[in-house]
């Protein structure tokens, strides 16, 4: 169907509780089925558990349960774990499914037609792990090369796919579709494996051995190897079956088949290979992103606080906050680094700064100034032709990095329209014109701001659903309109014209209120974490506390002399000549933004600090840091090292006192 679009995640093993790459995962893949859909798309979206095998069973036996009973318990889990994360799934795929294992043995009947299947003896080490074959030389110090876990030596007869008969056409197809593979690194990993002698798949374990599975439908005495069974979801699911109906076509071949880099091989070898002895097309791509891993390279534990907790943080921070993270952080297909204070630095400087700043101020100074309805455009500031250009340039970016799932860059280039938007706010001063009675420009300042907040949310609809749909409600829209508005905006181009004009806005809360501090449940767990740590470290030698120095007391008349102000941080870039020096722009509310050195580097880079309230003594002398003129200085906490800013959520130009 060429207005389709069909996406994957793997199907998840049910023999425990989903976690941080699973979550991951499935965000991804919903974040992309939901932006196809805005776009207009027939989209299909499957996911699912995948049921058979010996570690099910297993399981099963170790919990006094019948497999299938062990399976119908577990799957609760998987399905709860969707719902949190609101994933918009189209089919919730189970390979225990009656359906899918009738056509399971249809293509092994297909297969063994064709005389691509054959029985005979083998000599080899099976991984209970992994739940695969090994040859001496795969083995690393005599252990599974793919989980580290000890390997058994098997002789049995089984059944085996003649794999190694498509290895060069498989060569051949990577190498003629270079987007097949993703990323780069994948496809160069799979072509080194193909580059040693492929030999073929065995697909069968003997019920004497092993008996949850699907069972041959030429043999009784076996059943099917559980990643043979598992990769056939993906089009099972979409009403592939082997008796020459076409119902799968309809979204065949898949668009993008989402996995994580540990199972690489099964899908871009054995899953390709299979396709191509069923001679179905092979799917347009696999894309295998990396892993989310504490973020000192340690193992994770709970003991040291350094565990991925998706349900923590969604409960803290909400769920769109938690879905932006996990795709904003990091490059899709890469490893990333997590850590609870990395969450809440992103947190505060992409959707408190920067996002729920700029929509707060829109929707406060249309409600305070101009009646709190949209305005029609008045007087021209000179500004709002660049804003216009960028959007629209912004919007191409973000459509090109969805299509290729490069979500994080994707969300910073909307991300750049809203904090141009932040410094077009500040360089205006919507407060001066209203001051000064000039209705026309702040009609102008204040609907660019509104139509940017709109805009900004209607593309991230697809990652922050919710937020974006209580955004839209503050405007006088629905999510319908929006995504219409967003294909318009995608063929015609950004015209910041989307709003009606005279509809009622809304202030409410902020969309993302800011954080001063890690909220009580994640302090708790980091505070528990830093307990077991010094645990865990041997006693040092007490040494005499060396008595603090007061300096000499000041009176209140020499306090008054400092002129602290509230500013807010434009742009920045690091010292041309030190490495731990800043070099930022700040407007105090005055005719021109002040320059101000600050020595902040090691503990803040410049997209920490744009959009961000600090205090500043404005009235210390100019002074030429490093070859640098400094206009002031920016208050900062700690000793030797900097522990954090004295900061404020008050207007620009605000006097401390």
């Amino acid at each position: 169907m060429p207005n389709s679009f069909y996406i994957t995640t793997p199907i998840y093993y049910v023999n425990g509780k989903p976690h941080i790459g699973h979550a991951y995962t499935t965000t991804a893949a919903d974040a992309a089925a939901r932006f196809q859909r805005a776009k207009g798309k027939q989209v299909f979206f499957q996911t699912g558990t995948d049921e058979h095998g010996q570690k099910v069973l297993e399981k099963a036996r170790e919990r006094g349960m019948e497999p299938m009973a062990h399976c119908d318990d577990m799957v609760v889990h998987w399905k709860e774990m969707m719902e949190r994360l609101q994933i918009s799934y189209d089919r919730f795929m189970r390979t225990t499914d009656p359906e899918h294992m009738k056509a399971v043995q249809g293509v092994l009947q297909m297969l063994h037609d064709r005389d691509l299947l054959y029985k005979q003896g083998y000599v080899g080490w099976y991984s209970p792990s992994a739940e695969r074959f090994w040859t001496e030389k795969d083995l690393i110090d005599g252990k599974c090369p793919d989980t580290g876990q000890p390997v058994q030596k098997v002789e049995e007869t089984n059944w085996f796919f003649k794999m190694s008969q498509y290895q060069q056409r498989l060569v051949d197809h990577i190498e003629a579709n270079p987007g097949f593979i993703q990323p780069e690194s994948r496809k160069n990993e799979v072509l080194g494996f193909l580059r040693q002698e492929l030999g073929d798949l065995c697909i069968s374990r003997p019920k004497a051995r092993m008996s949850w599975g699907i069972e041959f439908p030429f043999d009784e005495d076996y059943v099917t190897y559980v990643w043979f069974d598992a990769l056939l979801n993906y089009l099972t699911g979409i009403g592939y079956r082997p008796d020459g109906s076409t119902q799968h076509e309809a979204f065949w071949p898949a668009d993008f088949q989402l996995i994580g880099k540990d199972i690489l091989t099964t899908h871009a070898v054995y899953w390709t290979t299979m396709l191509m002895a069923m001679e179905v097309p092979l799917p347009k791509c696999i894309y295998a992103h990396g892993w989310w891993m504490s973020h000192d390279g340690r193992k994770m534990s709970k003991s040291l606080g350094n565990v991925i907790d998706v349900e923590l943080l969604r409960r803290n921070f909400g769920l769109d906050a938690t879905r932006y993270f996990l795709l904003r952080e990091i490059a899709f297909g890469a490893d990333g680094h997590f850590s609870y204070d990395g969450f809440l630095g992103r947190y505060n400087t992409d959707l408190a700064n920067d996002l729920g700043n700029m929509a707060h101020r829109g929707l406060s100074m249309t409600s305070n100034w101009l009646g709190g309805t949209v305005p029609a455009y008045g007087a021209s500031t000179g500004h709002e032709e660049a804003l216009v250009a960028l959007a629209g340039e912004k919007l191409k970016e973000f459509d090109a990095q969805m299509e290729g799932l490069q979500f994080h860059k994707a969300l910073d280039a909307i991300m750049d329209v809203v904090r141009a938007t932040n410094k077009y706010i500040d360089t205006t001063e919507p407060w001066a014109l209203n001051k000064a009675g000039n209705v026309d420009a702040l009609n102008t300042v204040m609907r660019t701001v509104l139509e940017v907040s709109y805009f900004a949310t209607m593309a991230l609809e697809c990652v922050i659903p919710n937020k974006a749909a209580e955004l839209f409600g503050k405007v006088g829209k629905t999510t319908e309109q929006a995504r219409a508005d967003l294909v318009a905006a995608l063929h015609v181009g950004v015209d910041f014209q989307a709003l009606e004009e005279g509809a009622a806005v809304e202030v409410g809360d902020p969309l993302f209120p800011r954080f001063r501090k890690q909220p009580e449940e994640i302090a708790e767990l980091l505070e528990a974490a830093k307990a077991a740590e010094a645990a865990a470290k041997p006693a040092k030698k007490s040494k005499k506390k060396k008595k603090s120095k007061v300096k000499e007391p000041i009176t209140f008349e020499d306090f008054s002399k400092l002129d602290l102000r509230v500013g807010e941080v434009l742009s920045g870039e690091k010292h041309p000549d030190a490495d731990k020096l800043l070099v930022l722009k700040v407007s105090l509310g005055e005719e021109q933004p002040r320059q101000i050195v600050a020595g902040i580097a090691s503990k803040f880079s410049v997209d920490d600090l744009v959009g961000r309230k600090v205090v500043v003594v404005a009235n210390l002398a100019p002074a030429t840091i490093r070859g640098v003129e400094s206009q002031g200085m920016i208050m900062a906490a700690g000793g030797k090292e900097v522990v954090d800013l004295v900061a404020v959520d008050a207007n620009v130009g605000e006097v401390v006192r």
